[in-house]
């Protein structure tokens, strides 16, 4: 990124967004070291004691999807998340900004459809018990579900600082 593309993306950073991403970041490594120490237990406890506990696969997966989905959504804030910058580098500053836009659109539209998609999922089995724990048996299905929702966020507010900018400079 050059000089004057690093200026615009610092001019339009909300502070409000900043420290939800933040937290997104904060609990997606609480989460991760959670992960950490539950799966450590795991193995402890099936190898040495003999007596594997029944709560850690569901809470290794609610713990792995939660970690996966906020540190995403963070990475959407910070940009950092895959895509292909090059080509849009080499292009006309006009048609850079029409394919970054697409590209925050897309991501949105993905967060989006990922957020409905696991809300439908969460109350789908709400009512269904997991074995082992005292947890819906959808409960991994909420941090997907806040994490593609916080991908819709971001997204649209770099699409919105894109927009602003364009019609600054038209």
């Amino acid at each position: 990124m050059n000089t004057a593309e690093e200026k615009f993306q610092q001019a339009h950073k909300n502070p409000l967004l900043q420290r939800l991403a933040q937290l997104a970041l904060l609990l997606a490594g609480a989460a991760l070291i959670g992960l950490v120490v539950v799966q450590g237990w795991q193995v402890f406890a099936r190898y040495v004691l003999n007596d594997s506990p029944a709560w850690s696969e569901p809470v290794s997966l609610l713990l792995l999807c939660t970690t996966m989905s906020l540190a995403a959504a963070a990475g959407v804030h910070s940009q950092s998340h895959f895509s292909f910058q090059l080509l849009a580098e080499a292009m006309p500053t006009r048609l850079r900004r029409v394919v970054v836009a697409i590209r925050h659109l897309l991501v949105a539209a993905l967060g989006t459809s990922l957020a409905v998609w696991s809300w439908q999922l969460l109350v789908d089995g709400w009512a269904i018990d997991q074995a082992g724990i005292a947890l819906p048996q959808s409960a991994a299905y909420a941090p997907l579900m806040i994490g593609g929702a916080l991908m819709s966020v971001f997204a649209l507010a770099h699409l919105h600082a894109v927009w602003r900018t364009d019609a600054r400079s038209a």
